[in-house]
């Protein structure tokens, strides 16, 4: 099979050659969440990319060695300026939790004090990776293997790089004791976003304050570390006692998780060209010498919601933990609609077409309860190759760079036909299913333990082909808002997306 990905480096799509040749193994690195907030739908839009390339080249038989980083140094939220200027994003994540406890909204004892930046780190990192697995991303279940947190590595590998960098001539101490990456030691700065150095000369765009202008060579250079003795969380280092920069912790924590100087793919979203991108590709270069870091950059686009750019101020803002545990979305069906659309094309996120997802995956738990009744649960083995009549094209569509929408289409038109062997039906599906990450058992979100004996006594009912007495108390469900499903488990109900307040 010729798998071809678009490279956002080479601005073309490409053959997927692995530095190690077929088979890999592949390695991967994909940047995480900044743990100072609950992860929103445009964060896991990007997260379940990566789930779903990671997904696809497994099944085509590659060995994937995949890590996802956990940003819990504070940073500070003006990091796009590469000054390290506006406030700190742990102090911001401690407000966010004083005023929810205050609301009643945070659960007791789940952060004994705000003011604690660990504690508030690691809580977010808690709740993002409740959501991770909620939605099915495989990264999710190698914490802490493959998903390492930035604070465990400032001493063990960013300091080494930073000092390599000041040894190489790529970085410099500036005036203000800050030390910074010199982009015109790099010719290739640019490459990845398309800038120049010209057009950043001078802060274009408001890149960088015009107070940390004077102290560097050149207005485009960005932060290593800033020695800050105020800083919530500070480490000590040659250059005094601070932080590091941004930029810095993927290039480290990349090539010390993954053993490579190079790796085969790096994800992110668009916002995450430039500078982040860009600068993790010069300092990389610039500490090893290699002339990459990565063979293959790819990157979502953005999400938006009914149209318009997601924000707080808007209304059309959503978590996660919100739209679940507080809307009643099935998290199959939530996943289902953040991976639907191809990852180069903006995503348009609306409740009806979560409607739809959860239409779809309705469709999916139906077949998957039909052929695994008839194949008495016994799938037969079916080689993900282009000798079936739906894997063939569903692995082709995805070959294609991940055209996901090709092999949906693939997968439904075969679900909609004759299926004579029940058995390989279900292998198939299984095999499909491999990328799409979809669990056939519906989950009730938010259902009270009142809705969970309701569905108990409905199979009790429908065991002793008392029938009448299980349609009442599945009229009953449905008239409460809730939509009641059969699965090879049992009844479950979950609150119906129409019924919720939007």
């Amino acid at each position: 099979m010729d798998i071809r990905f678009y490279n956002t480096l080479a601005k073309r799509i490409e053959p997927f050659e692995p530095i190690d040749g077929p088979g890999g193994p592949v390695t991967m690195y994909n940047c995480g969440l900044t743990v100072y907030d609950y992860g929103h739908i445009g964060n896991f839009r990007a997260f379940l990319f990566a789930d779903v390339l990671r997904r696809f080249l497994e099944l085509a038989g590659f060995a994937v060695h995949q890590v996802m980083n956990i940003t819990d140094v504070g940073h500070m939220t003006e990091d796009q300026l590469a000054d390290g200027g506006g406030e700190d994003k742990m102090q911001v994540g401690a407000q966010r939790l004083r005023a929810a406890k205050k609301q009643g909204k945070l659960e007791a004892g789940a952060v004994k004090n705000p003011d604690d930046p660990y504690e508030v780190a690691g809580y977010f990192t808690k709740v993002f990776l409740e959501d991770a697995r909620m939605l099915g991303m495989k990264i999710a279940d190698e914490y802490p293997r493959n998903v390492p947190r930035a604070t465990e590595h400032v001493e063990k590998s960013m300091i080494p790089m930073i000092a390599r960098l000041i040894e190489r001539g790529h970085a410099y101490v500036g005036a203000d004791g800050a030390v910074y990456f010199s982009v015109e030691s790099f010719p290739e700065y640019g490459r990845l976003s398309g800038n120049t150095l010209d057009a950043l000369r001078g802060g274009a765009g408001g890149r960088v304050l015009e107070e940390h202008q004077a102290v560097k060579r050149h207005p485009a250079d960005f932060l290593l570390w800033k020695p800050d003795a105020r800083h919530l969380m500070k480490w000590p280092s040659p250059w005094g006692e601070g932080y590091p920069g941004w930029h810095i912790e993927c290039s480290a924590m990349a090539m010390a998780m993954l053993g490579r100087e190079v790796i085969d793919i790096h994800t992110g979203g668009e916002d995450n060209i430039f500078p982040h991108h860009e600068c993790e590709i010069a300092q990389s270069c610039g500490a090893t010498g290699r002339q990459a870091f990565a063979r293959y950059w790819m990157h979502t686009r953005h999400l938006l919601v009914d149209g318009e750019k997601m924000s707080k101020s808007k209304g059309n803002f959503y978590t996660v933990r919100e739209l679940v545990h507080e809307r009643g979305v099935d998290p199959a069906a939530l996943r289902f609609e953040l991976i639907r659309a191809h990852y180069r094309s903006n995503m348009n996120f609306t409740f009806k077409g979560l409607e739809d997802s959860t239409s779809a995956v309705r469709r999916l738990r139906a077949f998957h309860a039909v052929m695994f009744a008839a194949a008495g649960g016994e799938a037969r083995q079916v080689a993900a190759d282009g000798s079936h009549p739906m894997l063939g094209p569903f692995m082709e569509a995805l070959a294609d760079d991940l055209n996901i929408s090709g092999a949906l289409g693939a997968l439904f038109g075969w679900v909609r036909g004759e299926h004579k062997d029940p058995a390989e039906a279900l292998g198939a599906l299984e095999k499909a299913n491999q990328v799409l990450g979809v669990t056939w058992e519906a989950q009730a979100q938010g259902t009270d333990d009142q809705v969970r004996a309701r569905c108990r006594a409905i199979d009790q009912a429908r065991a002793r082909k008392d029938y009448a007495a299980a349609d009442a108390l599945r009229k009953e469900l449905a008239e409460a808002g809730y939509e009641v499903l059969n699965t090879p488990e049992g009844t479950v109900a979950r609150r119906k997306i129409g019924e919720v307040t939007m």
